[in-house]
């Protein structure tokens, strides 16, 4: 396994209590400005098990593309939406850094904890701007450039100074930026 990768085997905190109060889904769902009758295409990058895909299949008659490079997290997803009943999701085996599908082909981007990952960071951001349709919007959660109690290494993190001159300099417009807390921080850009 690659070493900035997620480890599947600590799935269980991707959907824990802990995790839910202190970022709720529904907060940074409110930062891609859906309508609730829009159809839009949604692209949930390394979707986990579903922490975001779900709540934001429940908030557009849309398709959500989940994608993720563990085939074991898109398994979960698959059973969650089929214990649940959730017909538009469909899920991606994929890599940030060349994300399979095609130009300008999604209407809204979520990125969770996970560009920190992506090696390198301007192709991974080079790729979501690609499939992003003209005026669509990524929302970006990712961890502060600080020591906490978890998380990944302070040299995986990717300060909020430096991912926004990194969305910049890949072509997008810097909407918002807030600290949800003292650890996290969110981008909303648009292309």
């Amino acid at each position: 396994m690659h070493e900035r990768r997620f480890n599947p085997e600590n799935m269980a905190k991707l959907d824990s209590p802990e995790r839910k109060a202190v970022l709720p889904p529904e907060s940074l769902l409110e930062k891609l400005a859906l309508n609730e009758n829009e159809s839009a295409t949604i692209l949930d990058l390394g979707a986990g098990t579903g922490y975001f895909s779900i709540p934001v299949s429940e908030r557009t008659s849309g398709t959500i593309l989940a994608l993720d490079i563990e085939p074991m997290m898109l398994e979960v997803i698959r059973s969650k939406t089929k214990q649940k009943q959730i017909k538009n999701i469909q899920t991606i085996e994929g890599r940030l850094e060349q994300i399979p599908l095609e130009e300008e082909s999604v209407d809204r981007v979520i990125a969770s904890l996970v560009l920190h990952e992506a090696e390198p960071l301007q192709q991974a951001l080079s790729e979501i701007h690609r499939v992003l349709r003209r005026g669509g919007r990524c929302a970006c959660l990712e961890w502060e450039k600080q020591e906490t109690d978890q998380g990944p290494p302070l040299h995986h993190r990717i300060g909020s100074e430096e991912l926004t001159h990194s969305f910049e300099q890949a072509g997008f417009t810097i909407l918002e930026t807030d600290h949800p807390t003292g650890a996290h921080y969110v981008l909303v850009v648009q292309k």
